[in-house]
């Protein structure tokens, strides 16, 4: 698709698309994930916190929704899921574009429609070359959703919305994020679909690791 190589390019600013390959053993090694020390808290309470890092330009992380989708689904129900859209550097080629994913991510969610139109977003932007990163286009695909753009406009230029973006900075430092997709679960595991092998993988290994912070909770 001829959106994927400008997407590529984009990502090896600072952050980069992990790799697709197929893992060749399937029992979980040390190199598949990264152990926290210290474990960073939580604030999911007895719920295991799996946070998902992602950028909606990337190939890879719309690749691993279905994935993640399936297994929020079907997986463990002591998980509460957390998506931080992520940021390169400041003064990175192309930042205005990831900048204006993550104040549409969290404009969405502050008005009670990310649930619906998260996994839209993925959908137009790779699959029908909807160019959603681009302000404009993005205010009338929002309309063409039933979102007023004046309410739309007004918070997703706030200083609420600058603040989540701030706290996305804090978030990347504290976890050490270098990549995306990037999961951590429950401050304790960082893994990455590179470091997993692929998509498929990775979803094999946040759902071992997931248990193994369980059984690691004090009771």
């Amino acid at each position: 698709m001829m959106f994927v190589g400008k997407i590529r390019a984009a990502l090896g600013i600072l952050l980069f698309c992990a790799s697709g390959a197929v893992l060749s053993q399937a029992n979980l090694k040390g190199s598949d994930f990264l152990r926290l020390s210290p474990p960073r808290p939580v604030t999911t309470g007895d719920k295991i916190e799996i946070i998902e890092f992602f950028y909606y330009g990337c190939p890879i992380c719309y690749e691993f929704q279905p994935q993640l989708s399936r297994w929020l689904v079907q997986g463990p129900d002591y998980i509460s899921l957390r998506r931080v859209p992520t940021l390169p550097s400041e003064g990175s080629e192309g930042l205005e574009g990831w900048v204006r994913f993550a104040r549409l991510h969290y404009t969405l969610e502050a008005i009670g429609q990310i649930g619906r139109l998260h996994w839209p977003i993925y959908d137009n932007y790779h699959f029908d070359g909807v160019q959603l990163s681009d302000e404009k286009v993005m205010v009338e695909w929002i309309s063409k959703n039933g979102i007023d753009r004046e309410k739309f406009l007004a918070i997703y230029h706030s200083p609420e919305i600058q603040a989540k973006l701030d706290e996305v900075r804090r978030l990347m430092v504290t976890y050490d994020i270098r990549a995306v997709p990037s999961i951590v679960i429950d401050g304790k595991y960082v893994t990455t679909a590179r470091m997993a092998g692929g998509t498929r993988q990775l979803i094999q290994v946040v759902d071992t690791l997931t248990k193994q912070a369980r059984k690691e909770r004090p009771r």
